[in-house]
């Protein structure tokens, strides 16, 4: 589609929008009696209006039937998780029994782990990216460190090349042949946080598990962005978060994937807990572990309803709007925001910002990271004066993902626009 920067186009291509009505769906933080131009739903996504809603169901079904609230009311809590397998399934790429909604993502990690991370002899090395995210390098250090090992010796990360931003799928490819016979797993990133990387996940599965390796996703950054399809790619394992684009609330439960060829592998190390006991034979109380026959075995501890109720509201809108319509719109204004944010660069006498985000549009998602040459920290400063929420990074990297749920191409072409007045005026 040929682009044009100005207002009135802007204002077309959001009367177009088929999504546009479910911007009403969210509530808008306001800067001086004004809605705020947000772009942080790389960070935490925006609180849907029916949460609250949903969240006082749950309350006042505690509220009447007590605990009898697992077994009674209009949606009873023992069946709760049910109805979040299905549109989550269809986000990650899963069939619904691969899916199982719990706990939050660093501790999914570390309970995955002792389920895929089986070092035996020589074979014992992790692949993962170079500077991923602090937690999960530090989940890395810890969980080998528990098991005996030193994180230096086993952890290999895989970085950019000198000069280079992000990280080459041949350079990844590269790695794991180069360790093949010490591999034990790959756990990698769906989308690198900083950067705003998609990485080729489908290469990644295919080149570790012909090493003999297992292969997991930290789907943080992707779950809820991009396109995933972790059944068809034959990924063994993922783990996400819903707090960002799926925009279930702080500390929202997180989720996790596991392949249906392992739901009954009895060979197959877990932690377990009550929750992950068979269903039908939980309430017998019977000492020995007898997993459920699906991703919900890896289950510990009594989900909190209220969690799955801000889960469902967010997941609902995501089915309303539907998957395809979400993805199409993302492109779309992700294309809109790189045209106008190249035609600032053009712009000002000299450059200003270096996308390290990848042009091409297969290698990013929503989230766009530009590492400012100079005065990063000011022109931050200055666009949160103006009510735009976009986020910092040190040491200079400014991160704003406009999400199709709720940010409109208006707002895109201001902040543009706010942009370019900052940098000729006030840097």
């Amino acid at each position: 589609m040929t682009f044009e920067n100005s207002l009135t186009h802007a204002q077309q291509l959001d009367q177009q929008d088929p999504l546009a009505p479910f911007r009403q769906q969210f509530i808008i933080p306001e800067h001086n009696n004004n809605k705020q131009l947000y772009f942080l739903g790389n960070s935490l996504g925006l609180q849907p209006r029916r949460t609250q809603v949903h969240l006082q169901e749950v309350l006042n079904q505690w509220a009447q039937y007590g605990v009898e609230s697992w077994f009674m009311g209009e949606k009873p809590w023992l069946q709760y998780h049910d109805t979040l397998t299905t549109p989550l399934a269809n986000i990650v790429g899963a069939l619904p029994h691969e899916v199982v909604v719990m706990n939050q993502l660093t501790v999914n990690l570390h309970l995955l782990m002792v389920s895929f991370y089986r070092p035996q002899g020589k074979r014992n090395k992790i692949i993962c990216e170079a500077k991923a995210f602090p937690s999960d390098q530090y989940m890395f250090e810890t969980h080998v460190k528990h098991l005996g090992f030193n994180p230096e010796e086993v952890i290999i990360e895989i970085g950019p090349r000198a000069e280079e931003h992000t990280i080459r799928t041949e350079d990844i490819l590269q790695a794991i042949e180069q360790h093949k016979d010490e591999l034990a797993l790959v756990l990698w990133g769906g989308i690198n946080y900083y950067t705003g990387q998609v990485f080729d996940m489908a290469a990644i599965t295919k080149a570790g598990q012909a090493a003999g390796a297992k292969v997991g996703f930290d789907l943080a950054h992707a779950a809820g962005n991009i396109p995933v399809q972790l059944h068809q790619w034959n990924v063994d394992f993922a783990c996400w978060c819903s707090y960002k684009y799926l925009n279930s609330g702080p500390g929202a439960i997180g989720g996790a994937y596991i392949h249906e060829r392992y739901h009954n592998d009895n060979s197959l190390q877990r932690l377990a807990g009550w929750w992950g006991y068979d269903k039908a034979t939980r309430f017998l109380m019977q000492k020995g572990f007898v997993p459920v026959a699906s991703a919900e075995g890896w289950q510990l501890s009594t989900p909190s309803p209220l969690l799955y109720a801000a889960h469902k509201a967010a997941l609902e809108i995501v089915e309303e709007a539907g998957w395809d319509n979400i993805q199409a719109k993302r492109k779309k204004l992700s294309n809109w925001l790189w045209f106008l944010l190249e035609e600032v660069n053009t712009t000002t006498a000299e450059p200003v910002i270096e996308f390290i985000t990848p042009r091409e549009e297969a290698e990013r998602g929503s989230q766009v990271s530009m590492l400012m040459l100079r005065d990063g920290k000011k022109i931050f400063d200055e666009l949160t004066k103006a009510g735009i929420i976009v986020d910092w990074r040190e040491p200079n990297v400014i991160r704003l993902a406009p999400v199709p749920l709720y940010n409109t191409y208006q707002e895109v072409w201001h902040f543009a626009d706010t942009l370019l007045d900052i940098l000729k005026n006030k840097v």
